[in-house]
């Protein structure tokens, strides 16, 4: 029981992200660059904070550094500008399928032994980010939004494949923060915008406690879940994001979402199943 309502309590966390960054935008209490900076702000000071209180120490030293830095930073501005426009569900169903994509890709890239049900799955998971995507009707997302997270799905995407062989994950995500903090800065210099208390206030929650903590808890559970457990539970993020995207910003459930998130999340299941291999 424990274990289940930890697994919860970070997807709500996840979800809040979405939720968060959006509330901001939309309220006009921030602009997306400054979101974006000031996420990677808090959420660098979190995970240096838990390093030394629970390491006793904080390194710099691990693999793919600097790629990891550039990957986590596209991420996480991609993500912020992505919601100048998408609404919250749309957004987090865009990045989760668009991140299984990056990810399934890598996996042929790098050559590993994808089995039969991984291909059908992604498939699936991939002809619904198509049907969400397709232009037209009212309903059909931004396209400037739709490449902002699909830059934030791949920054994600390989950010998660390197970190597949991370000696210390914790560690390795407090000096991929800090080192993007810089480039999250310069973002903000070239493309400034508001910054008013209460954007603050959101970023600032967004970075340090549903980013920074909920990261630490996530690398916390993940050794009970298991790798399958674990991926199907991130199947409730969309949906998590948009109960709250519709009850703390009004949007609206349409047809076209259910049926993408429907095929995106059957993907998934159908990639998750029959093998060890997988």
């Amino acid at each position: 029981m424990r274990l289940i309502l930890l697994t919860c309590l970070t997807m709500i966390a996840f979800a809040a992200n979405s939720v968060l960054n959006r509330l901001a935008l939309a309220d006009g209490a921030m602009g997306p660059a400054s979101f974006a900076a000031i996420r990677l702000v808090a959420g660098a000071g979190v995970l240096v904070a838990l390093c030394l209180a629970t390491q006793g120490g904080f390194s710099w030293r691990g693999k793919h550094r600097i790629w990891g830095t550039l990957s986590l930073a596209l991420y996480v501005v991609g993500f912020s500008f992505a919601y100048v426009t998408l609404p919250s569900g749309v957004g987090a169903l865009m990045l989760f399928g668009g991140v299984q994509v990056t990810m399934f890709s890598g996996a042929v890239v790098l050559g590993e032994d994808v089995p039969p049900n991984r291909w059908l799955g992604a498939g699936v998971a991939f002809a619904g980010l198509v049907w969400l995507l397709w232009p037209g009707g009212a309903a059909a997302p931004s396209l400037a939004g739709c490449l902002l997270m699909g830059a934030a799905a791949l920054g994600w995407g390989v950010y998660s494949l390197l970190g597949r062989g991370a000696d210390n994950p914790l560690q390795s995500t407090g000096a991929n923060f800090l080192l993007a903090v810089p480039l999250g800065l310069l973002m903000f210099a070239i493309l400034p915008d508001t910054a008013t208390p209460k954007g603050i206030v959101l970023a600032a929650i967004s970075g340090g406690v549903t980013s920074g903590l909920g990261y630490a808890l996530w690398y916390s559970i993940l050794p009970q879940l298991g790798a399958a457990r674990a991926a199907v539970a991130q199947l409730t993020v969309p949906i998590i994001a948009l109960v709250g995207g519709m009850a703390f910003l009004s949007e609206a459930l349409s047809l076209r979402f259910a049926i993408a998130a429907a095929l995106v999340l059957s993907g998934v299941v159908i990639s998750l199943r029959g093998g060890k291999r997988a």
